[in-house]
């Protein structure tokens, strides 16, 4: 793999609360200047990053109920309809963790299935952040069968605000679990070349990555 193959499989990410306007004005220019897949940012910033990257194939992701995924359904559409309409065309989702946890499978699909719905009717993909850090491998199965289920593009591994973010071995546990077909985002924690190649390797077909710079310069 090349560094341009790897660009390409990269969301160049900045999510800090911290970050500035020109902080992201640098982002977007970094992944015109480097050709990532994608700036993922947060939702304040979507209109910003899409006039930052008009006129290019790089994406504008954002992400939704984020970091704790415990906002009701109808927030986190209200919120995915007016990055949509600023101009996101990626939405990375945070499931309600707790009720997965405490069982409650159908609510945690019908999350999913309305953003998964109302991101196509945008001609927009869908991540599912199923948060590994806080599940048991059964419940990390069990996550990825509903969002494979509700038809979402992805799952992906981590907000990169819980207590550790990707793994390569949850990254294969996913990949095995959705299959060849479905996207599978490693994020968090990835800030090297060997590691992204590993989460590559275990069936990550997109990386999320402050770090993206460093990661593609170790080619």
């Amino acid at each position: 793999m090349n560094r341009q193959e790897l660009a390409r499989m990269i969301d160049h990410t900045l999510l800090k609360p911290e970050a500035t306007p020109e902080q992201i004005r640098n982002l977007c220019a970094e992944a015109r200047e480097h050709h990532f897949a994608a700036v993922c940012i947060n939702p304040i910033y979507v209109s910003l990053a899409a006039a930052e990257l008009a006129g290019t194939d790089i994406a504008v992701c954002t992400v939704i109920g984020f970091p704790l995924g415990a906002t009701p359904t109808a927030v986190k559409i209200t919120e995915a309809t007016l990055a949509l309409a600023q101009g996101a065309v990626e939405i990375d989702m945070v499931i309600p963790v707790g009720l997965l946890k405490a069982g409650n499978q159908e609510a945690v699909r019908r999350d999913i299935t309305a953003l998964a719905a109302l991101c196509h009717a945008h001609d927009a993909h869908l991540k599912v952040i199923i948060e590994n850090a806080l599940l048991t491998d059964e419940e990390k199965i069990t996550a990825c069968q509903l969002a494979k289920e509700a038809q979402a593009d992805f799952v992906k591994t981590s907000t990169g605000f819980a207590k550790s973010g990707a793994l390569v071995k949850d990254v294969a546990l996913m990949r095995r679990t959705v299959g060849p077909n479905m996207g599978v985002k490693a994020a968090g924690g990835i800030r090297d070349t060997a590691t992204a190649l590993a989460m590559i390797e275990a069936g990550a077909t997109r990386i999320g990555a402050s770090s993206s710079l460093k990661i593609i310069k170790g080619i």
